[in-house]
C-alpha cells in the first residue's frame, strides 16, 4: 500500500512511504536512499494508524531524506544515455555515445568517456559495457595501488595471504579471517585519498578483525585524516 503524507510543522514538502504488513508485534520505520520510507506494521494495523505514526516520526523522516539529497550515486539502475555524468578517479566525466562498427570504450579529451556502439545503444546494455569496462580498469589500476600501499607501511608487518579485485555493491573492501584482501572494483570510481584509506583500513584487519580500539589506534597511526575520508567515502552510494 501507498499513501501521501500531508504537510506538517514549517516544511510544506510532502512524501510519499510504502507499507508492508508483516507477522510482527510492532510498526517500524526504514529511510533507504534507494527504496525511499517503508513502514513495515503487523497484519491489519488500520491505516490510520499507520498514518499518525508516519506524522509523528515526519521531522524525523524529512531529515533522513535531506541527507539522502546530498549522496553522489555512482551507478544509475535505469542506465546511462548520451551527455550522463560519470565518476571516475573522482572527477567528474561526461559520457559520449558513438555510432561504430563495435562496442568499446576509451577516455576521450576533456573528461569524457566515450562508449562506441554498433547495433543497440539502449541505457541498460551501455550500463552493463561501461560496468565491464570500469572492472577492467580497476584490474589494471588497483593492484599497483595497492602494492604502494603495502610498501609504504611496510614497517609494520601487514602482509596479507592475497589479494584481488572484484564486485562489491555492498563493500568497499574486505578481508577475510584467512589474511585475504579483496577491493571492489567500484573504488576507481573514487580519488586517490579514498581508494588509499579503504586499502590501509583493510591492512589494519589483518592484526585486529574487529573496529574496536585496537585497530583504530593502528588506522590513526598509518592514516591520520581518515575521519574526513571516510566521511567523503560515505557521500557516495551504489
Amino acid at each position: 500500500m501507498t499513501a501521501r503524507l500531508a504537510p506538517t510543522g514549517s516544511s510544506d514538502r510532502e512524501f510519499q512511504y510504502k507499507t508492508i504488513f508483516s507477522r510482527r508485534q510492532t510498526i517500524s520505520i526504514i529511510v533507504s536512499p534507494d527504496k525511499g520510507v517503508i513502514v513495515k506494521a503487523p497484519y491489519r494495523t488500520p491505516a490510520k494508524t499507520i498514518d499518525c505514526f508516519v506524522t509523528e516520526k515526519s521531522e524525523w523522516i524529512r531529515k533522513a531524506l535531506d541527507k539522502f539529497s546530498t549522496l553522489i550515486r555512482l551507478d544509475k539502475p535505469e542506465g546511462y544515455s548520451d551527455g550522463d555524468t560519470l565518476l571516475l578517479f573522482g572527477k567528474e566525466h561526461t559520457l559520449r555515445l558513438i555510432r561504430g562498427n563495435r562496442y568499446s570504450v576509451k577516455l576521450g579529451r576533456d573528461n569524457t568517456i566515450e562508449v562506441s556502439w554498433s547495433d543497440n545503444n539502449n541505457p541498460l546494455l551501455i550500463r552493463e559495457i561501461l560496468e565491464g569496462w570500469f572492472s577492467f580498469v580497476a584490474r589494471q589500476q588497483l593492484p599497483g595501488e595497492f602494492r604502494e600501499v603495502m610498501l609504504k607501511h611496510i614497517d609494520h608487518g601487514l602482509n596479507p595471504t592475497g589479494f584481488k579485485v572484484r564486485k562489491m555493491k555492498t563493500r568497499w573492501g574486505s578481508c577475510s579471517s584467512k589474511g585475504g584482501i579483496a577491493l571492489s572494483y567500484d573504488l576507481i570510481r573514487l580519488n586517490r585519498e579514498c581508494r588509499e584509506y579503504v586499502m590501509v583500513h583493510e591492512l589494519c584487519h589483518l592484526r585486529h578483525h574487529d573496529h574496536g580500539k585496537g585497530f583504530y589506534d593502528l588506522l590513526t597511526d598509518l592514516y591520520p585524516g581518515w575521519k574526513e575520508i571516510r566521511a567523503e567515502i560515505r557521500r557516495h552510494i551504489r
